[in-house]
């Protein structure tokens, strides 16, 4: 339990990183270190494939999709004093309910250590994860698939639209 409060503490951090960061760059690179950190975590809870598969899929491809975007579309950071006070204060307001959330549910339910309760049989194991992601989750996995290549597409007809005659 005690890994998982030194991993949030620092994770955290990166996340708000990740979205309070006006060059969208570091805030790419700021999401590759949060999703390691989130693949540590895996690793806490034996979850040895899903961390492999964070740091491959997420860490690995999809942040460089983000990346091959950005630099598709040669995105400047915003300039301070754009009218975007409100939506600041909205996104802080939204942090600190979310906060206050998490605070409330820590102290409503107890502390139940992982290591006590036994793993299922085969948990965290290929055949398992693909039954799953296969059977029970093959809709959200392909919309997911048909986002991300619409993504690209959308990238780079937006890209081709400013340097085209």
């Amino acid at each position: 339990m005690t890994l998982f409060w030194i991993l949030a503490c620092v994770t955290i951090p990166a996340a708000l990183t990740v979205i309070l960061h006006r060059n969208p760059v570091y805030s790419a690179l700021a999401l590759v270190f949060t999703l390691f950190q989130v693949a540590i975590m895996f690793v806490a809870l034996d979850a040895h494939l899903i961390a492999f598969l964070q740091i491959i899929i997420y860490a690995g491809a999809i942040v460089v999709l983000i990346l091959f975007a950005i630099m598709l579309l040669s995105l400047e950071p915003e300039e301070p004093g754009d009218g975007r006070s409100s939506l600041r204060a909205a996104g802080w307001g939204a942090a600190a309910l979310l906060g206050l959330e998490l605070v409330a549910i820590a102290a409503v339910f107890p502390d139940t250590p992982a290591a006590e309760k036994p793993l299922p049989e085969g948990y965290g194991s290929v055949a398992k994860i693909a039954e799953r992601l296969f059977t029970t989750h093959l809709l959200p996995f392909e919309l997911t698939s048909v986002l991300l290549l619409v993504a690209v597409v959308g990238a780079v007809v937006m890209a081709r639209r400013r340097t085209g005659p």
